[in-house]
C-alpha cells in the first residue's frame, strides 16, 4: 500500500536531514557566512558620516543612500526562497554571496567613477539589495528541509547571531580602518572575507556536480525532483499566515531602521564618544542574547510547552519589550544610558530569531523559504518607507524627519509603533499548525 503523499513527502524530507556532523559543520559555515552578510550590509551605515563630509550628502541623501538598499532586498525576497526550496538553500546562499561579495569590494571604485556620486552610491545599494534578499529565505528553506524541528530553533539561533557578530566585526574592525584608512577599506575588507568564505565553500562543502545542475536548472527553468508547487491559495487563506507575516514585517523593518540610523545618532548626539564602543556593545550584547533565546526555546518545548506558546513568548520579548528600551533611547542625554538602551533593544530583538522566524517554519515546512520570502518583502518595504518613509518607508522617512524636526525621538517612537503592531497581531492570530499540508493537524 503506497502512503498518502504528504506522508511520503515527510519521510523523504527525513531522509535529507543533515546528519549531527554534516549539521555542526554546516551551522559554523552559516554562521560565518551570516557574520558577512552583515559585515557587507553594515559597512554603509558605518561609512555614512564619513562618506557625506567627502560628498557633501545631508541627511534627506544619505537616508536615500541608505535605504535604497532595501528597494533592491525586497524584490528577490521570493525569488530567493522559492530557488532555495527548488535547488537547495545553500547552492542559492553560494551563488548569490558570490556577487554580493564582489559588489562589496568594488564600491570604492564606483563611489569615484564620476561627480555622480549620489547615483552610483544609490545604484551600488540597490544592486547589493537584490543580491543579499535572497539569503536569508534560502536560510529558511534550508534549515526547515535539513535540521530537525525538535533542534531548528537553536540552530537558527546560532546561524541568526552571524547578524550581531558581522555588526560587531565592522563596528569594531572597521572603526579602527575608518580612523586609520578612510571609508574605503572597510568595504575591501568585508569584500574580500566574503570571496574567501565563498571559496571556502565551494571547495570543502559543495560538490561541483551539485552546482552545475542547480546552474543548468536556472538557465533553463527545468523542473527539478524536490520542486512541489506552492499551495498559495490555502497559505494565505490562513489568519496565521498573514500574523507571521505582518509580525515579520515588524520585527524586520524595526531592526532595519536601528541598524541604518544609531552609528549617525551616536555620532551626532554624542561627537566626542568613541565609535567602538557605541558600535560594538550592542552587538556584544546580541550575541549571547541570540543563543539564549534559541537555547531557551527548544528547552521549553523540550518540557512540554506548546510551540505557539513559546513562540509568543519569545515575540514578546523580541518585539514588545524591546521597543521599550528604543523609547527609552529618544529620552536620555546620557551617553552610557543611550548605550545601555541601545544594546538592551538590540540584544531583546534577538528573541524574534526563536519566535516568528521559527513559527514560519512551523507553519509551511515544505515552503518555508517561498513564505519567509514573502514576509521579509514586506519587512524591506517598510524599512524602506521607514528608512524612505523609516525599509521602504522608515530609513528614508527617518532621514526627512529629522531633517525637518531635528529630534531622533520621533525615530525611535517609529520603531515602537511598528514593533507593537506586529506583537499584536501575532499574538491575536499566531499560530504554530502546519498549514501548507491539505489534512488536518493538531496545533502543536
Amino acid at each position: 500500500m503506497q502512503p498518502p503523499p504528504d506522508e511520503a513527502r515527510r519521510d523523504m524530507a527525513g531522509d535529507t536531514q543533515w546528519s549531527r556532523p554534516e549539521c555542526q559543520a554546516w551551522t559554523g559555515t552559516l554562521l560565518l557566512g551570516t557574520c558577512l552578510l552583515y559585515c557587507a550590509r553594515s559597512s554603509m551605515p558605518i561609512c555614512t558620516v564619513s562618506m557625506s563630509q567627502d560628498f557633501g550628502w545631508n541627511k534627506k541623501e544619505a537616508g536615500i543612500v541608505l535605504s535604497s538598499f532595501f528597494w533592491g532586498y525586497c524584490l528577490t525576497q521570493v525569488v530567493g526562497g522559492h530557488l532555495g526550496d527548488r535547488i537547495g538553500g545553500e547552492k542559492v546562499i553560494l551563488l548569490s554571496a558570490s556577487a554580493w561579495g564582489s559588489i562589496t569590494a568594488v564600491t570604492p571604485l564606483l563611489a569615484h567613477l564620476s561627480s555622480a556620486h549620489l547615483a552610483f552610491m544609490t545604484f551600488s545599494r540597490i544592486l547589493m539589495g537584490l543580491l543579499q534578499g535572497v539569503y536569508f529565505p534560502a536560510l529558511t528553506s534550508l534549515l526547515s528541509q535539513k535540521v530537525r524541528e525538535s533542534e531548528r530553533a537553536f540552530t537558527y539561533s546560532i546561524v541568526g547571531a552571524g547578524s550581531q557578530f558581522g555588526t560587531l566585526l565592522t563596528g569594531a574592525v572597521g572603526s579602527l580602518l575608518l580612523e586609520w584608512y578612510g571609508w574605503q577599506s572597510i568595504f575591501y575588507f568585508s569584500g574580500g572575507l566574503t570571496l574567501l568564505w565563498v571559496w571556502y565553500v565551494y571547495r570543502y562543502l559543495l560538490s561541483e556536480k551539485d552546482l552545475i545542475l542547480a546552474l543548468g536548472v536556472l538557465a533553463q527553468s527545468r523542473p527539478v525532483s524536490r520542486h512541489n508547487r506552492v499551495p498559495w491559495r490555502r497559505l494565505f487563506r490562513k489568519p496565521a499566515v498573514w500574523a507571521a507575516v505582518v509580525s515579520q514585517l515588524s520585527a524586520a523593518c524595526s531592526f532595519f531602521i536601528l541598524l541604518s540610523w544609531l552609528p549617525t545618532f551616536f555620532e551626532e548626539t554624542f561627537p566626542d564618544a568613541k565609535g567602538w564602543i557605541f558600535n560594538v556593545v550592542p552587538w556584544l550584547v546580541a550575541i549571547p542574547a541570540s543563543l539564549f533565546s534559541g537555547f531557551l526555546s527548544d528547552h521549553l518545548i523540550n518540557q512540554g510547552y506548546r510551540a505557539i506558546t513559546v513562540r509568543k513568548l519569545m515575540q514578546g520579548m523580541g518585539l514588545g519589550l524591546s521597543s521599550v528600551f528604543a523609547l527609552c533611547l529618544g529620552h536620555t542625554s546620557s551617553f552610557c544610558e543611550s548605550v545601555v538602551f541601545a544594546s538592551a533593544s538590540i540584544g531583546l530583538q534577538t528573541f524574534n530569531h526563536s519566535g516568528i522566524s521559527v513559527n514560519i517554519q512551523d507553519l509551511a515546512p515544505s515552503c518555508a523559504g517561498f513564505l519567509f520570502g514573502v514576509a521579509n518583502t514586506a519587512g524591506a518595504l517598510a524599512a524602506r518607507l521607514a528608512l524612505s518613509w523609516a525599509g521602504v518607508v522608515g530609513v528614508c522617512l527617518g532621514g526627512y524627519l529629522m531633517e525637518t524636526t531635528g529630534s531622533w525621538t520621533c525615530l525611535f517612537n517609529l520603531v515602537a509603533i511598528i514593533s507593537n503592531l506586529g506583537l499584536c497581531t501575532f499574538l491575536v492570530f499566531g499560530q504554530a499548525q502546519r498549514v501548507d499540508l491539505s489534512s488536518t493537524h493538531e496545533d502543536l
